[in-house]
């Protein structure tokens, strides 16, 4: 049975607002996070506009697809609703936003593949999988098992650059000290920066580059790995902008004015990443067009 556009759009339509009718405290939970936290997940409520923009750009080949739904797809939004149920009314360490997430993705994935069938998965894998990585919160239990090497790195950073602009700074672990006239400016980097929640961010945004500017499978990979450098140098130069605004006012290396300070070195990260495209893009040359004078 193939479905026609009519009749996708109309079911698409229903599902979808069953979907968020369903999953309501979860997209309420992250929308709080995105919104209380903006350096941090300032960038997930941006990513299902990205994903809608992924599919667009499949538009030509979604048109020439047959969609036939596959009866499979309950089974997966069974599994799915199934986990999410589990997380709520089950054991409370299930109760974890990243652990509802994956029921929720799940089920979508599910939703999308009863309607839409196999064919449509060949285009719509990838936004879908985009949506469930970068579209939620990273959990402070699991982000602290694998942070503090990068925000040792970010204070080590920092420690170099305020020395070389010749200002008097000590570092103990990952606190700096500041020294003006005598009085010092501790600052804390394990609190000042989240070095793997920008990483987060910048992973997000290098695959969003990765798959729109580059065609090539060894570039994509090769941006999406740049990412690490990327977000290191945008973190250690956070921290330094920080140390030094903290010997005018300690309380602008704090609150809300940090977080606009962390949305402010987005800019030059995005800057270095399309830098990265556009020196990938020359690293090939295309031998297809015609070489005649």
């Amino acid at each position: 049975m193939t479905l026609s556009p009519r009749t996708v759009w109309i079911a698409g339509g229903v599902l979808a607002v069953v979907f968020v009718a369903v999953f309501t405290d979860f997209f309420l939970k992250q929308v709080r996070f995105a919104i209380n936290m903006p350096s941090d997940w300032g960038h997930t409520l941006v990513v299902p506009g990205v994903v809608a923009y992924f599919i667009w750009l499949r538009r030509e080949e979604l048109k020439s697809t047959e969609f036939r739904p596959c009866w499979w797809g309950l089974a997966i939004i069974g599994l799915g609703m199934g986990w999410y149920s589990l997380c709520v009314f089950g054991p409370r360490p299930l109760f974890h936003h990243n652990l509802l997430g994956v029921g929720v993705f799940v089920t979508l994935f599910g939703v999308v593949l009863l309607l839409l069938g196999t064919a449509a998965m060949r285009w719509l894998w990838f936004p879908i999988a985009y949506l469930a990585i970068f579209s939620q919160a990273i959990s402070e239990v699991v982000l602290n098992r694998v942070t503090f090497q990068l925000q040792d790195l970010a204070a080590a950073g920092a420690y170099l650059l305020l020395a070389t602009f010749g200002m008097e700074v000590d570092r103990s672990g990952n606190t700096l000290t500041v020294w003006s006239d005598g009085v010092p400016h501790p600052l804390n980097v394990a609190e000042a920066c989240s070095g793997m929640r920008m990483l987060v961010a910048f992973l997000a945004l290098g695959t969003y580059f990765a798959y729109v500017n580059l065609q090539l499978t060894w570039q994509r990979i090769a941006l999406v790995l740049c990412a690490v450098p990327v977000a290191l140098a945008v973190n250690v130069l956070r921290v330094t902008s920080l140390g030094i605004l903290s010997l005018f006012d300690t309380n602008l290396a704090q609150g809300e004015f940090h977080h606009f300070v962390g949305v402010l070195w987005l800019l030059p990260g995005l800057a270095m990443f399309l830098g990265v495209v556009w020196i990938l893009r020359r690293m090939v040359v295309d031998d297809t067009g015609d070489h005649s004078p």
